[in-house]
């Protein structure tokens, strides 16, 4: 029986909260295992040690939907519990997953053997086994288009943009808690270095297309040197990495511009990397972190590689630092403070 657009959408995918589930005890279980679990528990150890070192910038870094699979919330409390500094991301991550849900939007729970001609029928879109409303994602586009056309015209780096999405949002969204509104109020920059290949970047297309004279643009290298500008005023810096390609390498290679810019500073001091990605064909999403140190990026003292789907490890580590509670005594670096100056 054909299936209605009502009938596919009706269970939300309901995000995790690590403030209410306590991992400690998993996890120190772990560290006495093997394989992904002693892996998972020594990532935790890294993780703590970025939001204990004092001076340490930590960098998130988003690849793949798992802000769309549940983690969205995990996210948000990293960053309002001073546990995250700067964020570089997909597009994707941003615009179709958060700021989407921040206009009342929803993702929904579905299945990977779906019929895909019939999602299409009824303008859904799949991610694995999680749906997406197509309708909702154009209306996403268009307010985009609608953010657009309200600012100055001239070039913005993505970081800048997403935070007059951020500012938009403290007056229309419909959601608590979307990490792009959460990022403006704590003054946390979010780069997303391939903004267009987003819903971003159709509603900056129809915007452009409105206003061919005077519009819009992204500036991807204003992105390269803001996020290098933090790296050189950063004392040190960590990496926790969700997935790979262009954001994990993208704040790797500050350390290289820095350099290029008559800059020593050091590699990043910390990594961790949630990956299912493999090295065999050099890729692995953007090297492994022992590669990556070949390059004059990672110090390979305190990295690691975690070799799992990350909805499945992440909110253990997430929630074991969280309940750790050296976040407390963190600095608050405000970041985007000093890239608006």
């Amino acid at each position: 029986m054909e299936k209605n657009k009502k009938t596919l959408l009706n269970e939300v995918v309901k995000h995790i909260d690590i403030k209410e589930i306590d991992s400690t005890a998993i996890i120190d279980a772990m560290r006495d295992m093997s394989f992904t679990s002693r892996d998972t528990a020594i990532a935790a150890d890294i993780l703590n040690m970025m939001v204990s070192h004092e001076g340490c910038t930590v960098f998130l870094t988003l690849a793949g939907s798992t802000s769309a699979a549940g983690c969205m919330q995990v996210y948000v409390d990293m960053v309002k519990n001073n546990m995250i500094d700067a964020i570089v991301a997909t597009g994707a991550s941003i615009v179709d997953m958060d700021f989407f849900e921040a206009l009342g939007y929803k993702h929904y729970k579905g299945t990977p053997y779906a019929d895909d001609k019939e999602l299409r029928r009824n303008y859904i879109d799949r991610i694995y086994d999680t749906y997406i409303d197509e309708e909702e994602l154009q209306a996403c586009d268009s307010t985009i288009n609608i953010i657009a056309d309200s600012l100055e015209p001239r070039p913005y780096s993505s970081r800048e943009f997403i935070r007059e999405m951020g500012k938009w949002l403290v007056t229309n969204s419909k959601k608590k808690d979307s990490l792009v509104q959460v990022c403006y109020e704590h003054n946390v920059p979010i780069f997303c270095p391939a903004f267009s290949d987003s819903s971003a970047g159709f509603g900056l297309v129809k915007h452009q297309w409105d206003h061919p004279g005077k519009h819009v643009s992204i500036d991807s290298v204003k992105d390269f040197l803001e996020l290098t500008k933090i790296k050189m005023a950063a004392e040190t810096s960590g990496l926790f990495m969700i997935g790979g390609g262009v954001p994990k390498n993208f704040v790797q290679d500050t350390v290289i511009c820095a350099e290029v810019l008559g800059k020593d500073v050091p590699m990043h001091q910390y990594a961790v990397q949630i990956t299912v990605a493999d090295s065999r064909d050099g890729a692995c999403s953007s090297s492994t972190l022992k590669e990556a140190s070949s390059w004059g990026k990672v110090e390979t003292v305190y990295e690691k590689m975690v070799y799992a789907e990350a909805t499945s490890v992440l909110p253990l580590i997430a929630s074991y630092v969280y309940h750790k509670g050296d976040w407390k005594k963190r600095k608050k670096y405000e970041w985007a403070k000093m890239l608006d100056q």
